[in-house]
């Protein structure tokens, strides 16, 4: 029913690996598993969403609706996650820091219940900025696509650590 199949020879990332690749936590932290990571290249986030996160109790609460802020932000992490992994960055404590976000839609509405995939493709990467292209679907159908650039800041270690 619209869901990406695994591809056994691809890695897979489940929320513990997940926060050993990106710095973010509760409640900032938006994507629950990656599957098909290709290095360099490509993944696939997951975003379980339910009812009981903090942005539904003022994000129209009678109608609760994902912020389109936090899809792309969700497809943010994916990405990160995915650099960290491709430059064997574990553990490292890396930051990456938006640079700027274009082509920017909307498709439609995300709710509780839903389950959204963020394929997320880099355009361009390699070092210290990195381009993608991400797309959102729910059950195949687009919600939400963009291009973002991000900077990686991997930290120097401390005289005397190495």
């Amino acid at each position: 029913m619209g869901h990406t199949p695994l591809n056994p020879k691809l890695h897979h990332a489940d929320i513990h690996e997940i926060k050993r690749l990106i710095p973010h936590r509760y409640p900032f932290l938006y994507i629950d598993r990656l599957i098909n990571m290709d290095p360099n290249k490509s993944a696939i986030g997951i975003k379980n969403v339910t009812a009981n996160e903090p942005f539904f109790q003022g994000h129209f609460p009678s109608k609760p609706v994902l912020p389109g802020v936090i899809i792309i932000e969700a497809m943010a992490q994916s990405a990160t996650a995915l650099v960290s992994w491709s430059m064997d960055l574990l553990d490292s404590d890396a930051l990456v820091y938006f640079m700027g976000i274009d082509k920017t839609r909307f498709r439609r509405v995300v709710e509780p219940g839903d389950q959204v995939e963020l394929l997320v493709e880099a355009l361009r990467g390699g070092g210290k900025v990195w381009k993608f292209k991400g797309t959102a679907t729910v059950d195949g159908e687009p919600a939400a696509e963009a291009e973002f650039m991000a900077m990686i800041q991997v930290p120097t270690p401390k005289e005397g650590t190495e």
